[in-house]
């Protein structure tokens, strides 16, 4: 057939009419089986392929989600952007990815150029947002979901590992293991995933009678953690251990302290990071990590906006989800008690 072939031709190639065209092509939609094997024959054999965009203006419906992430340079992103898009595209949706900076106002800029694209959804990935933008989302009726950020106000649905508990079980484990001189390198102060690790360290080492030995800002760049990590040791009694607040500052932290300072990780200093991206299990670092349940927080997180988009769950909801702490060699271990 000479032209471009449309849903007109098919329905007139299967003996269907054209509406059960466009309910073969329309996720979700009911259909029964045979007149889908029906369709999808008349289709295959003309070379027809869906205008997603014309059907948009159909049903009003863009099945597209917008994801806003600040980097990618984090391991963890790259293995959650996958996750999330064949997780959406299992519900019939696709993603459209913009790269935003922490600040708010970078945010606001993005999300103006997102809403511009009509989406039925939005996740910001560790990005924050702000008030205004929360509003004009609302009363464009299109959804929002934190992924690894929540919101102080509530009014946003948010999906995180419970930042809290894994920060208190860091510092368990290193006052368990005979620590006493603990430090803290920090990512952006300005995300909640910070301040609940941080509360959750501080809160565990005040039950044990301590406080923090020291604390540097990473503002989750390895680049700033291995300077904080420097200075931390050329100032004052040096720490016997240190909870980074990701991962990918862990591993830069590690470099500098083998690398650059002599020391032996964990004999001189033990480390601990929080993700459990694929390369802490690397032989390199082997590092002790707080793992982040990613794909149940992907799932509960395409799970809670789908709802959302479709009307069947309007709620806001907060959503923590725990993660085990994940022993390997970078941290001293506690000492067995004979029974």
């Amino acid at each position: 057939m000479s032209g471009k072939v449309s849903a007109h031709d098919v329905a007139a190639m299967a003996g269907v009419s054209q509406s059960a065209v466009s309910r073969v092509f329309t996720p979700g939609a009911s259909v029964s089986e045979a007149m889908r094997s029906k369709v999808m024959a008349a289709a295959d054999a003309l070379g027809y392929r869906p205008n997603a965009r014309a059907r948009s203006l159909i049903t009003g419906r863009s099945r597209m989600i917008g994801l806003v992430v600040a980097y990618l340079d984090n391991p963890f992103y790259p293995e959650t952007l996958q996750l999330m898009s064949r997780a959406l595209q299992a519900e019939g949706y696709h993603l459209l990815v913009f790269m935003a900076g922490n600040q708010e106002d970078l945010v606001d800029d993005v999300l103006e150029e997102i809403l511009a694209y009509q989406v039925d959804g939005i996740i910001l990935a560790s990005v924050g947002l702000s008030n205004d933008l929360t509003a004009r989302c609302d009363a464009a009726g299109i959804p929002v979901t934190l992924f690894n950020r929540s919101q102080s106000t509530g009014r946003v649905t948010s999906v995180t590992s419970n930042n809290r508990t894994g920060g208190a079980k860091v510092a368990e484990f290193l006052v368990a293991g005979g620590h006493r001189r603990i430090a803290h390198i920090a990512g952006w102060s300005g995300a909640s995933t910070q301040q609940d690790r941080e509360l959750g360290l501080r809160e565990g080492l005040a039950a044990a009678g301590l406080e923090l030995h020291a604390r540097g800002d990473g503002n989750f760049d390895p680049v700033q953690a291995a300077e904080a990590t420097r200075r931390m040791f050329a100032e004052g009694p040096p720490p016997d251990a240190i909870f980074v607040t990701t991962d990918h500052m862990a591993f830069a932290v590690m470099d500098v302290l083998r690398f650059e300072l002599g020391m032996a990780v964990p004999l001189d200093v033990s480390v601990i990071g929080y993700d459990d991206v694929v390369q802490a299990a690397w032989p390199t670092y082997d590092l002790t990590t707080v793992r982040q349940p990613t794909n149940r927080m992907v799932a509960e997180t395409v799970r809670l906006l789908v709802a959302r988009i479709e009307g069947d769950d309007t709620a806001a909801r907060r959503v923590e989800i725990d993660g085990p702490l994940i022993v390997r060699g970078s941290a001293r271990k506690p000492r067995k008690t004979e029974p």
